[in-house]
């Protein structure tokens, strides 16, 4: 069963997104009471066609929600994070090259994670999967950052990257490291079976020990001693590196 959680997401684009692909789950909206209704003319048509509760506040209201952020008065209570279990996801995979996840070594800043998630999404991947600890929780910040694509494929947790990339393995997949170290550029690399790619954190990278238990690893090729790249980057590189050749 997916576990699920609370949270509060605010900005007019995501708000929109969010009511355009699961209304269902905003639980209530939001607005500052000096906004016209002229200004969010379509976020007020699909609030009126999902008969989604709506509460006119103050600006501090807002703040009090979501804190001293350009909220663009207008929050909204997403009721539930779905966070799918793996296993249910794996069985109703019918796998093939066409596959493709990523797997988080631990995504500590939201503003990496939404960005990851977008590209994801964008990219045709099937699934984003994070561990439950030394990860960034799907926040608002992540929310906003992903201008609400969050959601749209399965964000999936396991107990720790380490579980994950077992379980992927024994799914059937190829679990591909990105690492500057790689014994191979993804340029060079070819994706023949379903592939996950593992993407380590910000600071640490790969823990050796994981990097060890790939099925391969790769390298983004760098020039003018450039060391490495933001790990949001970095996803979004193999993610259409890997559209490119599957297409």
């Amino acid at each position: 069963m997916s576990k699920t959680e609370n949270i509060y997401i605010y900005g007019r684009n995501p708000i929109l997104e969010a009511l355009i692909h699961r209304p269902d789950e905003i639980e209530k909206i939001f607005i500052k009471n000096s906004i016209q209704p002229a200004s969010i003319q379509d976020i007020q048509q699909h609030i009126s066609k999902n008969l989604i509760p709506v509460s006119r506040v103050p600006q501090a209201k807002l703040q009090n929600l979501v804190g001293r952020v350009n909220d663009q008065g207008i929050v909204a209570l997403l009721s539930k994070i779905k966070y799918t279990d793996f296993f249910e996801w794996a069985q109703s995979l019918a796998l093939d090259k066409h596959t493709s996840v990523l797997l988080l070594d631990g995504i500590e800043d939201p503003h990496n994670f939404g960005a990851i998630i977008r590209t994801a999404t964008a990219a045709g991947i099937s699934a984003v999967i994070v561990p439950t600890q030394k990860q960034s929780p799907v926040n608002a910040t992540v929310f906003k950052t992903s201008a609400g694509t969050a959601g749209r494929i399965p964000i999936i947790r396991v107990h720790d990257t380490n579980q994950g990339l077992k379980d992927l393995q024994v799914a059937g997949f190829n679990v591909i490291a990105v690492d500057g170290d790689g014994k191979e550029g993804i340029w060079e690399t070819d994706f023949d079976a379903p592939t996950a790619f593992l993407i380590g954190n910000e600071g640490a990278g790969i823990d050796k020990k994981l990097l060890k238990k790939c099925s391969s690893t790769v390298r983004i090729p760098m020039q003018n001693q450039v060391e490495s790249l933001n790990a949001s980057v970095s996803a979004a590189l193999v993610c259409y590196e890997w559209a490119r050749k599957i297409s």
